[in-house]
């Protein structure tokens, strides 16, 4: 997409908003957005940060979103924009930052409570009644992954995302694609045959590479191969379309939906996998309308923290081509313990494969503000 069609795109998006917000009954006012805050936190052993957005309201309500963290240029701009402005205008794109998913998430969680009804529900849900879920697995070696996917399984997942090996060279053949196959067979022996598991790829393989393997793994049906390659030229990605059936899955460097839109033109993709931080609830219900004509799947990436991931059941149960939702399961206790102290709902808890779609009114969380304190990373 040009530049001059994402402008046009976002002018039009903004003028719908207006006219929305204009159409808004007039007791809207109690919503006019008046404090804007962020707290970056860190997970005190994995160092994993996020970046914990807080808006106020004139009538009193608060809303919290999440996203990656953001400089103070970004947050400055964001802030310029959105105050004195309605938690109605949460269609509104606003400018480009790294804080968008956050404040998305935010206003609804607001408009949530003050129709004291989940977020789902505001969008059109239920669609389900529980998210089906899958985790990473972490480790350098086989017998690493093995021994995270015990730990993982015990904590109620049934479906893992695992790493290809980083490869030592470009076009490594034979003796790469029996590492990985070893890999993924050693994690489905046993009792784990009944697992499912994504492979990703990081974009890190050449395309022939990427072929290779796939076809390779098409025998013990993985879910999707995530990422093979980068997303920079169609006919590369076309080649392993081509060449093996091993559904496809791409996101992670995807910022415009016109990419989307390419790629299920092209019939490339089996998964569409937008960044419930990075973009919000909003922006990727848009993108799964472009999908859901072509019949493609939606599995959202999350690589943040409680407050997404409840953002992410509720955009789950509003969705119809909604697949699976990752989930990230902290290795260290103290990882576990700040994520179970951020919210006192335990939104992250998965039995048998699934995790249960938040009650209450909003995102249906309740933000521990003095452990946003204790965790925020100066």
């Amino acid at each position: 997409m040009s530049a001059i069609s994402s402008r046009r795109r976002s002018r039009l998006s903004n003028i719908i908003a207006a006219q929305v917000a204009a159409a808004a009954p007039a007791s809207t006012g109690k919503l006019e957005i008046t404090e804007i805050r962020q707290f970056t936190v860190r997970e005190p052993v994995s160092q994993r940060s996020y970046n914990v957005v807080r808006v106020r309201t004139r009538g009193g309500l608060t809303g919290f979103g999440e996203g990656p963290p953001g400089s103070d240029a970004d947050f400055a701009r964001a802030q310029k924009f959105w105050m004195g402005r309605p938690a109605t205008s949460y269609v509104t794109t606003g400018p480009s930052s790294p804080l968008s998913g956050a404040i998305n998430m935010a206003l609804l969680d607001i408009i949530g409570k003050s129709c004291n009804a989940p977020v789902y529900r505001l969008l059109g849900g239920p669609t389900r009644n529980k998210a089906r879920a899958f985790t990473s697995l972490t480790g350098s070696t086989t017998a690493e992954k093995v021994a995270g996917l015990a730990r993982a399984s015990a904590a109620g997942y049934r479906a893992f995302s695992v790493a290809v090996p980083p490869p030592a060279a470009r076009n490594q053949g034979q003796a790469y694609q029996r590492d990985v196959r070893q890999m993924l067979q050693a994690l489905r022996s046993g009792s784990n045959a009944a697992f499912d598991f994504v492979l990703e790829g990081g974009a890190s393989l050449t395309p022939g590479d990427a072929v290779s393997v796939a076809a390779t793994l098409e025998p013990l049906h993985p879910l999707w191969f995530d990422e093979p390659c980068a997303v920079s030229n169609l006919q590369t990605i076309r080649k392993i379309a081509d060449e093996s059936v091993v559904p496809l899955g791409f996101g992670h460097d995807i910022g415009d939906p016109g990419a989307y839109q390419q790629l299920l033109r092209e019939s490339l993709i089996d998964v569409v996998r937008p960044d419930i931080g990075r973009e919000g609830i909003t922006p990727i219900r848009r993108i799964a309308a472009l999908a859901e004509p072509y019949y493609i799947a939606v599995a959202p990436r999350h690589a943040g923290g409680p407050i997404a991931t409840a953002a992410a059941l509720h955009l789950a149960a509003s969705l119809p081509n909604f697949f699976i939702q990752h989930i990230p399961l902290p290795e260290a206790e103290q990882d576990a313990s700040m994520r179970k102290s951020l919210v006192s709902e335990d939104v992250e808890r998965v039995k048998d494969g699934f995790a249960a779609l938040p009650a209450g009114p909003g995102l249906g969380t309740t933000v521990n503000e003095s452990a946003l304190e204790k965790y925020h990373a100066a």
